[in-house]
């Protein structure tokens, strides 16, 4: 039944049945490669996804714990001197904000300043009057140039953005000392704030409230609170040339493959809040609020008072209310911190200016460089929406099999705690690195493949040996069959007509010849058949035993003799001198069986030849071995066909028009029972013929057996 299947399937329907399976395997085999790619992917973008809201963390730790400290610092400190006393003593001494050069706390610090309730500017690095010139009698002429061109620098920023007017200050005629009048105007409390002179510039230059962005009558401080309403979407050109071309987030057009598709529920937190804890709300008093929303001063009982007792006047103050900072960028491209200071009723406006590049440079850029998120990763910086700066990473060597597969990918983004809400990081991915297991997955698909592609070849060629067995086994019946009706009609119809009679006596004797040879042809055939079946079953048992040399070509000229006769072919036996003295160990019968099945098969192929002989011999190969070659001078053997020929039921010619007797298993039990015996055979071609060689084991001692 299987036979009869595989000899109606040619090669190509194999193939296309093995190409189809071959795929049907390879389809699912992809798509778990390519989920197990995807996974790593994906872990290895979660990898980079918690480095970068580490980082976010890091640098906003370091501003939190900055702007802690600011924070911290009393209201007081934003002069030049602070004030104290005990013991009946009154005394003034330096602000710490005071000391030159400015001691940064954060990257691209400036310098602080103050605005008073008048719009009066000032900075503790100068004295503003009597009082504090009294404190800065160390201060050199270099030091103060120094500083004042850090102070003017400050003025500039404040006053290019509209945030003040610019003013000089009136030092004190004497500023060696300070007058007493001066001492109890500095610390009494109803003029604790600081003393700034009026402006002397010619009004003709002289800033008007419109040149600032003010409205006629406006607060002096009215600027500072525009800072802090939202900012209106400006258009587009208008963002651009003011952030220097960088654009809008928003037209950035992140991809966002690794993005949960799932809409986010209202109040839910953020990807960095989920990772990063967020900051606790500062406390924020009811009379701030108060104060925030209708802008009244604050009443007296809030002020600073003075308690005096006899000859020993004890001053009692309490420390000026102050808000939390708020941090914006300007639109000159620096950034300033600022709060609103109470003191006796008043506000106050302190804070600081901070230049915007050394800021990100030293706090964003080197730490993002020291990262390993350098080598995937772009950093955009963004103010309320506003790119203001680019870090470009390292790029390393990209994810196989796409090194720009993931570029523009949204790897993480988030804002900074308050006041630095309005900073946003974005990292977006250039290309990821292979993971940890990218390099087995590859290595496995690439086995994968190999083995499939190994499997489907090997199932190939075992198909079609298959299928040219199944078509060579119907051949071979179809041959036998032949083989056999043919001799046995011949033998019946010559035996029928000796039984009547009919036959003359001088023919009698050529066909009982005829009969002979017949039988003996059936018997060559029904013996290969069944030497076949033997070793299909591997019931094939051999006696290798030594025998002579002159007795193996005795049995070859007994055996052979009367079938190559009657072919009319004529049978040359030699053998080389130093072989006669040699034995071969063979199985006797075997050997016999091997010559003559080349013998028979040399006469079926050489039938047209014009030299009808077929040449057996014998020479010494090397030391162990015998040679036996049997020629005949025929056509040849196609060297296509030589590697062939001692295949099971293979035949040269195709079935429908072949001209020779066989059945395809002559050579082939030539070849098994030639191995059998452990020796080997080969065929070449000789000008004319082709002659086949049997290698056997060699005896020099033929008396063994």
């Amino acid at each position: 039944m299987a036979a009869s299947r595989l000899s109606g399937l040619s090669r190509r329907g194999l193939r296309r049945g093995l190409v189809l399976f071959f795929v049907l395997l390879l389809i699912p085999t992809t798509i778990l490669i390519h989920q197990a790619h995807r996974q790593l992917k994906w872990e290895s973008f979660r990898t980079f996804q918690v480095q970068a809201v580490e980082l976010l963390g890091r640098i906003d730790d370091r501003l939190l714990s900055w702007i802690a400290e600011e924070e911290a610092r009393p209201e007081t400190d934003y002069g030049f001197v602070v004030s104290g006393g005990g013991g009946g003593a009154i005394f003034f001494q330096r602000s710490p904000l005071s000391r030159f050069p400015v001691i940064a706390g954060i990257p691209g610090l400036i310098g602080h300043f103050q605005v008073d309730a008048e719009g009066g500017f000032s900075t503790p690095l100068l004295p503003t009057g009597a009082p504090e010139e009294a404190a800065a009698g160390d201060i050199g002429p270099e030091e103060r140039e120094k500083r004042a061109e850090v102070e003017a620098r400050i003025l500039s920023v404040l006053s290019d953005n509209r945030l003040v007017t610019r003013r000089k200050r009136e030092l004190p005629r004497d500023g060696t000392g300070m007058a007493e009048e001066d001492v109890s105007r500095y610390s009494s409390a109803s003029n604790r704030k600081q003393q700034v002179a009026r402006p002397e510039v010619p009004e003709s230059v002289a800033p008007t409230a419109s040149s600032m962005g003010m409205a006629s009558g406006e607060a002096p401080q009215a600027a500072f609170d525009r800072l802090r309403e939202p900012v209106k979407a400006r258009a587009s050109a208008e963002k651009k040339s003011m952030i220097g071309g960088m654009g809008r987030v928003e037209e950035l057009r992140l991809q966002q493959s690794f993005r949960p598709a799932e809409p986010q529920e209202a109040g839910a937190k953020t990807e960095g809040e989920a990772v990063r804890q967020a900051e606790p709300p500062r406390a924020v008093s009811s009379e701030q609020d108060a104060h925030r929303e209708r802008g009244e001063a604050r009443s007296d009982e809030a002020a600073d008072s003075i308690a005096v007792s006899g000859t020993d006047p004890r001053i009692t103050t309490f420390q000026g209310d102050v808000d939390n900072f708020d941090f914006r960028r300007l639109d000159s491209g620096e950034f300033v911190i600022f709060r609103n200071a109470w003191r006796d009723g008043q506000r106050f406006i302190q804070g600081a200016v901070i230049a915007e590049e050394p800021f990100l440079a030293a706090l964003v850029r080197a730490a993002f460089r020291e990262s390993a998120l350098s080598v995937v990763s772009d950093l955009i910086v963004a103010h309320r929406g506003d790119i203001i700066g680019i870090i470009n990473g390292a790029a390393g060597r990209g994810y196989m099999p796409d090194t720009d597969e993931l570029r523009g990918e949204l790897l993480h983004r988030g804002r900074l705690s308050t006041p630095f809400s309005d900073l946003e990081l974005i990292f977006t991915v250039t290309r990821l690195p292979p993971g940890p297991g990218a390099s087995l997955i590859f290595w496995l698909s690439a086995v994968l493949l190999v083995l499939l592609s190994g499997g489907f070849l090997m199932l190939y060629r075992l198909g079609g040996r298959q299928i040219d067995l199944a078509r060579q086994q119907q051949d071979f019946v179809s041959a036998v069959s032949h083989e056999l009706k043919t001799p046995l009609t011949s033998i019946r119809m010559y035996g029928e007509l000796l039984r009547e009679g009919w036959v003359p006596e001088e023919k009698r004797r050529g066909y009982y010849d005829y009969i002979h040879d017949e039988s003996e042809r059936l018997s060559r055939l029904i013996g290969n058949v069944l030497q076949l079946a033997r070793m299909t079953r591997n019931e094939l048992r051999l006696e290798c035993v030594p025998v002579g040399v002159d007795e193996l070509m005795n049995d070859i000229r007994t055996r052979s003799a009367s079938q190559v006769e009657s072919a009319g072919f004529r049978l040359n036996l030699s053998c080389a001198s130093s072989a006669t003295s040699s034995a071969a160990e063979v199985d006797r019968d075997s050997f016999s069986q091997v010559i003559i099945n080349l013998v028979d098969n040399a006469i079926k192929f050489s039938r047209d030849a014009e030299v009808k002989e077929i040449d057996v011999s014998c020479r010494c190969d090397g030391e162990d071995g015998l040679v036996f070659g049997v020629r005949d001078y025929g056509p040849g053997i196609a060297r296509e066909q030589m590697k062939k020929i001692f295949d099971l039921f293979y035949r040269g010619e195709d079935e429908l028009t072949r001209e020779t007797i066989g059945t395809g298993i002559g050579l082939a039990l030539v070849s098994q029972l030639v191995q059998a015996m452990g020796g080997r055979v080969a065929v070449v071609n000789r000008k004319p013929g082709a002659e086949f060689l049997v290698t056997v084991p060699r005896r020099r001692d033929p008396g063994l057996g």
